[in-house]
């Protein structure tokens, strides 16, 4: 014990510790040339999820093109399907070396979690991305097709539970909501459980807790190559085109009237100068006009959905209106 300490130093130095560990457990970053321009990327949920896939091809773009000089860092912040890391973000007010994915889950989480800030309170930057969502099952699931689980569940909602990896109002959660509507199911009849992530929702998933999941396609290559999970339908207006998914049916291609696409973007804290603000966002548009963007957008079967500054300000809006209106109807807000 050291000389003089308290229970209650000890504890709060344990915590800062702990918090420090953490913290250096899940960022990475590569030091490169100039030290002048250091930068760090937050990522608003755990490593290989959709705004983790984002973040850290965005930042092997602009490191790849000499975007920016000194180091780039990545930390991944865990927690409140994302409104553990706004908060952080709000609070980080006048970083101008500080970037943070973002959303729809965090706009749903920030209503969720009960936060007063939404991500257009923060400086908003660029959407980069739209993506599509997946209906996904383990593969030993009595369901082999979409028709197959949407008529069970016409039959018995209250039989089926799905899950996904966002909070209420975050697109894991949106899509299956307006997948009932659209399928003749009545929203508030669906039985819905909160994934942190796409890790958990897989382990729901195989381990048979729930029957069905609702996620981006991309966090689950892996399981769906190996045959461990199957797409039942996606969620855009386009097949993906992806070895392991190009034969799953679009929702519209099986008679359901609905198309839902993710998306994601980058954020800044609030307080930067207007200077600093069009500076971050000069690099990301020198990303997303490299090769090598465009390339990553193929690869992943990500749709080009770039806009910036006060166009993507605007959009934040809408989508904040998107999220709250839903959940109003479903006797959430």
């Amino acid at each position: 014990m050291t000389p003089g300490s308290t229970p209650r130093t000890r504890r709060l130095v344990s915590a800062v510790a702990l918090a420090l560990a953490a913290t250096l457990a899940t960022g990475c970053g590569v030091t490169r040339g100039d030290q002048g321009d250091d930068m760090t990327m937050w990522i608003p949920n755990s490593p290989g999820g959709g705004y983790d896939q984002t973040g850290r091809e965005a930042i092997r773009v602009m490191e790849q093109n000499d975007v920016i000089k000194g180091s780039f860092e990545v930390t991944n912040i865990v927690g409140g399907g994302g409104s553990v890391a706004m908060s952080r973000l709000m609070n980080a007010e006048g970083d101008d070396h500080l970037m943070m994915t973002v959303g729809l889950g965090v706009v749903g989480a920030t209503y969720s979690l009960g936060l007063e800030q939404r991500p257009q309170d923060a400086t908003p930057l660029a959407q980069l991305i739209e993506d599509q969502e997946g209906v996904l099952v383990p593969a030993d699931s009595p369901y082999k097709t979409i028709d197959d689980f949407l008529e069970a569940w016409r039959k018995d909602p209250d039989s089926i539970v799905v899950g996904g990896g966002s909070s209420p109002g975050g697109p894991d959660h949106l899509f299956p909501m307006q997948l009932a509507s659209a399928a003749d199911v009545d929203p508030r009849e669906v039985r819905y459980v909160t994934y942190d992530g796409g890790g958990p929702l897989t382990s729901a998933l195989l381990g048979h807790k729930i029957q069905v999941g609702f996620s981006g396609v991309g966090e689950f290559e892996s399981q769906i190559a190996a045959g461990d999970l199957r797409v039942l339908a996606v969620s855009g207006e386009e097949r993906l085109t992806g070895k392991s998914v190009k034969d799953v049916p679009t929702l519209t291609e099986s008679g359901v009237d609905l198309v839902f696409t993710n998306w994601r973007g980058v954020l800044a804290p609030p307080g930067i100068s207007e200077e600093r603000r069009d500076e971050l966002i000069a690099l990301l548009e020198e990303m997303h006009d490299s090769p090598e963007w465009q390339a990553a957008l193929k690869e992943k079967g990500w749709i080009d959905a770039f806009r910036t500054g006060d166009d993507f300000t605007a959009f934040l809006e809408d989508q904040d209106e998107r999220v709250s209106t839903t959940l109003e109807e479903l006797g959430l807000l």
